[in-house]
């Protein structure tokens, strides 16, 4: 099966189809707020592509409107079941404590998943920006249409009469709502990368449990979260009060893998897989929060993390 291209040619439909995959689970991670729904959606997407190809008009939309179309419909569907994903500290304060399953949580996904290797520096910046983990659960909060509003107009600069038209509504419902989602997410903390230097020191304090080290790197008021516990800190002296109770970290090996538009780490403990730390930075660069996600049976082979590390002799 074929779609022509603008310039007259023919390339295989699967092709056409594979060159937007990245993008597409972009757009599905921000709406789901987890990469293995996200994965879910993009081939639901795919597969109702090539079942209605011989639909695909090239006069009335581009290929990546339509799949872009089809993808957010897909999403919108899902969440009508789905129950709202979130970071442990945006959870009802009730539920302090429990361990909640994984599908209540806001989940990391890897750059490479959802970010294209290479195109404008602007547009990329941005695409990174809003896989944020802190941004990604501020979308998770907002209605769904009014999360497809703010995505499509934001992220991925659609005219305000293309959501229109896909979502079935009016222009000024489509600018009302992003007014709306605009408002919701002012208080989401602004962010930034951790300066490498500093990312550097932070690793060296982790393994070696240095608290102090560790504990003055952070934000003011950084957080800690250790997801699917709904157990959270915020502020560097009831971070250092915990760390400095217990070791169970010293000699841990931190693993760099790229995450969520930052710095990430597969988290090994004696050799075995442990967790994935994410870490977000603040805009003077120091290390903002701290998530680290206690599911390593589905997220190390996510990563591409090995199965494994070689166990260095004490002696």
């Amino acid at each position: 099966m074929f779609i022509a291209r603008r310039y007259g040619g023919t390339v295989p439909l699967e092709d056409e189809l594979a060159a937007h995959r990245v993008a597409l689970t972009g757009h599905c991670y921000r709406m789901l707020g987890s990469a293995f729904d996200a994965e879910d959606a993009v081939q639901e997407t795919l597969l109702r592509a090539w079942r209605n190809a011989g639909r695909f008009d090239p006069a009335r939309a581009s290929l990546k409107t339509w799949l872009f179309t089809i993808a957010t419909n897909v999403c919108l569907d899902a969440l009508r079941s789905a129950r709202r994903r979130a970071l442990p500290l945006d959870l009802d304060p009730g539920a302090f404590g429990e361990t909640l399953p994984d599908d209540a949580f806001v989940g990391p996904v890897p750059d490479g998943l959802v970010v294209p290797p290479e195109g404008d520096p602007a547009e990329l910046a941005v695409q990174r920006e809003s896989i944020r983990l802190a941004f990604v659960a501020a979308l998770q909060a907002l209605p769904p249409k009014q999360r497809a509003v703010l995505i499509l107009r934001e992220v991925l600069a659609w005219r305000a009469a293309e959501v229109a038209a896909l979502l079935d509504t009016s222009v000024p419902a489509v600018n009302s709502a992003l007014q709306r989602a605009r408002a919701a997410l002012a208080t989401v903390p602004a962010g930034g990368p951790v300066d490498e230097a500093l990312l550097g020191r932070y690793v060296r304090a982790f393994t070696a449990h240095d608290v102090p080290t560790l504990v003055s790197l952070l934000h003011e008021d950084a957080t800690m979260a250790m997801p699917p516990l709904t157990w959270w800190l915020r502020g560097r002296d009831r971070i250092a009060a915990v760390l400095a109770a217990s070791d169970a970290c010293r000699g841990d090996v931190l693993v760099r893998v790229p995450a969520n538009g930052g710095a990430a780490f597969g988290q090994y403990r004696d050799g075995r897989p442990f967790a994935v730390l994410v870490l977000e930075g603040a805009p003077d660069g120091r290390v903002a929060a701290a998530t680290t996600f206690l599911s390593p049976e589905r997220l190390f082979p996510l990563f591409g993390l090995p199965p494994e590390l070689p166990v260095r002799s004490s002696g």
